[in-house]
């Protein structure tokens, strides 16, 4: 299970849980650790793919809910 729902402190930023079990998945991960690629250029490769959705995921709802309350404030 990822690192995301076990106790841990808080980074502040928003995602930060599914952003450090990001990070934490791509420094592990095969590709960065046997092939001595960047962790850039195995995310690119598609390593770590349901964390980077997540991620995505959890941003883009943080866009939406900035959108909703800008919109309300013309009104």
């Amino acid at each position: 299970m990822p690192k995301y729902y076990e106790d841990k402190e808080e980074d502040g930023r928003a995602c930060g849980g599914v952003r450090e079990d990001l990070r934490q998945c791509l420094l592990e991960s095969p590709c960065v650790l046997q092939e001595n690629k960047s962790p850039k250029q195995c995310l690119r490769e598609g390593h770590c793919r349901s964390l980077q959705m997540t991620f995505f995921a959890c941003k883009r709802s943080m866009v939406s809910v900035r959108s909703v309350f800008s919109s309300a404030r013309g009104l």
